[in-house]
């Protein structure tokens, strides 16, 4: 079975207010970016890794992340699209060889234990579709445009969706293909597979598989950092 991984890693974000591009932050002394790398590397499932950032770090991130840390799995670091889903859809079409799985990861997701890679790829070579999620632990509520509640809705089957997300080939290429035609974007690369029809399985994910959006993320992921240094 090959497994291709897709690492989006072309966002900006504007909302943590730095200089630098969320993937090559430093945490813990090294960009964000490794760690995500790091993981899929290692992951004895997955044969080829494409990056897909920002035209103007290509070089960055060969120079700085693929080739410092020696990510011999990478295959590709090419440009990303205006938003994620462009960007994902890029790195689809870059696939050059014959695979059977995909295998899509946010760059800023650096927390990405072995366990779960295992278990999204099982799970997606069994069913096709397979997306990484958590219970929700709060109460949901339901506004109305006045901002008053309209009802309560059960969590029993509300998921707080993360990455890995893994899908059969042939179905993310035509749930991507289909978006682009119809210039559609979901919120999600599932959302676009669950578009055609096609069904989708949940793997429990992780709380420490967070991503890394605001500044106050960073000392959340120092504070993981340092905790598993102490197991």
């Amino acid at each position: 079975m090959k497994v291709t991984a897709i690492v989006p890693a072309a966002g900006a974000g504007k909302r943590m207010r730095q200089t630098v591009s969320k993937p090559y932050l430093l945490i813990g002394g090294k960009p964000i970016l490794s760690y995500t790398l790091d993981a899929l590397n290692r992951s004895d499932e997955i044969q080829e890794i494409i990056v897909v950032t920002m035209a103007g770090e290509i070089d960055l991130c060969k120079k700085d992340v693929v080739k410092r840390f020696n990510f011999n799995k990478v295959s590709a670091v090419i440009p990303g699209g205006e938003k994620r889903q462009d960007s994902v859809y890029k790195g689809l079409k870059s696939i050059k060889n014959e695979v059977d799985i995909v295998l899509i990861h946010d760059g800023v997701r650096p927390f990405l234990s072995q366990r779960l890679l295992k278990d999204v790829i099982k799970c997606a070579a069994q069913f096709k579709n397979a997306i990484t999620a958590i219970p929700v632990k709060d109460t949901l509520k339901k506004i109305d445009k006045k901002g008053c509640v309209e009802e309560t809705i059960s969590r029993d089957a509300v998921w707080h969706v993360q990455t890995p997300q893994a899908f059969d080939y042939h179905q993310i290429m035509e749930a991507h293909e289909k978006a682009s035609k119809d210039n559609f974007y979901g919120t999600d690369d599932a959302g676009l597979v669950e578009r055609c029809g096609y069904p989708v399985k949940i793997v429990a994910g992780t709380p420490q598989n967070i991503k890394i959006t605001m500044p106050e993320d960073l000392t959340m992921a120092e504070a993981i950092l340092e905790l598993s240094s102490k197991d």
